[in-house]
């Protein structure tokens, strides 16, 4: 087969942003069937190499994960490409809910729509904790760690940072001395010819030359940076878009652990200290970012959004929030194509690295009970309106409250397992019949 060319690499990425539902999860589900199981581009072993290393970084890692691919596809132009098309359904969908929450509030109507959406994408979440832990829990020792990170993480609630520290070191110390149960991903020299992916055969990595990487990191840093600072010289400190290009800025490179980790810290901020958005609207938001493609970091587009809309000045409110909606996306965005491009050459260089890989294996292992734990958060707050938090010894765990059981989705959720895994619809025809099923649920019966 030949080496995919760039128009074809972009139907695929097209395709990857318009399923790209459900988190995390589902998001890196997606990009597995398309770039490792359908189109065959990339082995197991690099697919989970990209993966580990956008687990480390903060923001948005389906997103990273995506920009790294697209980078391997097609160098720079690739990476744009593949993490631009990443945010742009989710972006505009984003931008037309805000406008119509902001306006009327009633969105009866796509409601309905994304309720159908959410549902399905359940049986996408399932598959991917599925098929990720097949391909990373190969022993008893990956298994272990994948169930310590869950524990962690569900029980304890220890930050998503201090697990991966964990399953890193682990990972390393473990592969000195049992190697053969902790060399689960491997380098390139290691990995088997029937186990690799179509590019895998081309990309020769090369040792990153210091000076280009300076050259490239004060390249993005630029873009991230200069716009921030002329909107703070300009509008001053107390204007709402130079307020929200520092405080985006600012959360881009916390958000460890996904968007979930940061989401609290953002919703205060921005209820308490800024007025930007009222009590409740933030799980409005995070509706919307839950029922639309990309990543769920995406809601602080509506918190930018409404907080321009209500601040405007002399400008238009709608007008004040779309701008507001585009700075947002640039200063949270910017930040993880600085990561990779910056970043990878030194990761691919590092493949052949046993220490590295035994650490990326702990690593994985510990991502799948992370993903578990994220399916199970999205689970809960997909199956029932109200979820509560209670008190067992020393945990906090997330208790639903039977009374608020929706269903409806859980009869959608039914109709896509049997969809996915009985049927084996692909992605479009399961999205597109419980898309209507939500709908008609939401118009003639709730």
């Amino acid at each position: 087969m030949a080496y995919p060319t760039f128009k074809e690499a972009f139907k695929v990425w097209l395709k990857v942003a318009l399923y790209s539902f459900g988190g995390p999860a589902g998001q890196i589900a997606v990009m597995h069937k398309y770039i490792v199981e359908d189109k065959k581009w990339l082995g197991e072993n690099r697919f989970l190499h990209a993966l580990n290393y956008c687990m480390l970084l903060p923001g948005p890692e389906a997103q990273q994960l995506a920009t790294y691919i697209g980078w391997l596809l097609h160098k720079t132009r690739g990476g744009l490409l593949a993490g631009g098309l990443f945010v742009l359904p989710g972006f505009i969908s984003i931008l037309i809910l805000s406008i119509l929450y902001a306006l009327w509030k009633d969105l009866t109507f796509v409601q309905g729509i994304f309720y159908g959406i959410k549902a399905a994408v359940l049986a996408v979440v399932i598959g991917a904790v599925i098929k990720i832990g097949k391909r990373a829990l190969k022993n008893e020792v990956m298994v272990g760690i994948a169930v310590l990170a869950f524990i962690a993480i569900f029980f304890f609630k220890i930050s998503f940072p201090y697990i991966v520290l964990a399953a890193g070191l682990l990972g390393y110390f473990g592969g000195k001395v049992w190697e053969e149960k902790f060399y689960i991903i491997k380098g390139h020299a290691d990995v088997k010819e029937s186990e690799t992916g179509l590019i895998d055969q081309f990309i020769q990595a090369e040792r990153p030359a210091l000076v280009k990487t300076l050259g490239v990191a004060l390249f993005w840093l630029a873009l991230w940076l200069v716009p921030v600072l002329v909107l703070v010289a300009v509008l001053g400190t107390d204007n709402v878009f130079s307020k929200e290009a520092l405080f985006f800025s600012q959360s881009a490179v916390v958000t460890f652990g996904g968007a979930y980790s940061v989401l609290a810290y953002i919703s205060q901020k921005a209820v308490e200290t800024y007025g930007w958005l009222q009590p409740g609207e933030m799980l409005d938001g995070l509706g919307m970012a839950e029922t639309t493609p990309g990543p769920l970091i995406q809601v602080v587009q509506f918190v930018g959004f409404m907080g321009a809309f209500r601040n405007a000045g002399s400008l238009d409110p709608i007008l004040a929030g779309v701008l507001a909606s585009v700075l947002v996306t640039w200063v949270t965005y910017l930040p993880s194509f600085l990561f990779i491009f910056t970043g990878a050459p030194y990761i691919e260089h590092l493949r052949g690295n046993k220490s590295l890989s035994t650490a990326l294996s702990g690593i994985t292992a510990a991502v799948v009970g992370v993903i578990l734990n994220l399916g199970i958060w999205f689970s809960l707050h997909t199956l029932f309106a109200q979820v509560g938090e209670q008190r067992v010894g020393a945990f906090y765990l997330p208790v639903p409250v039977w009374s608020s059981i929706d269903w409806g989705a859980i009869l959608i959720t039914f109709a896509a397992l049997v969809f996915t895994f009985r049927l084996k619809w692909d992605m479009l025809r399961t999205i597109g019949v419980c898309m209507g099923m939500g709908l008609v649920l939401k118009l003639f019966v709730l």
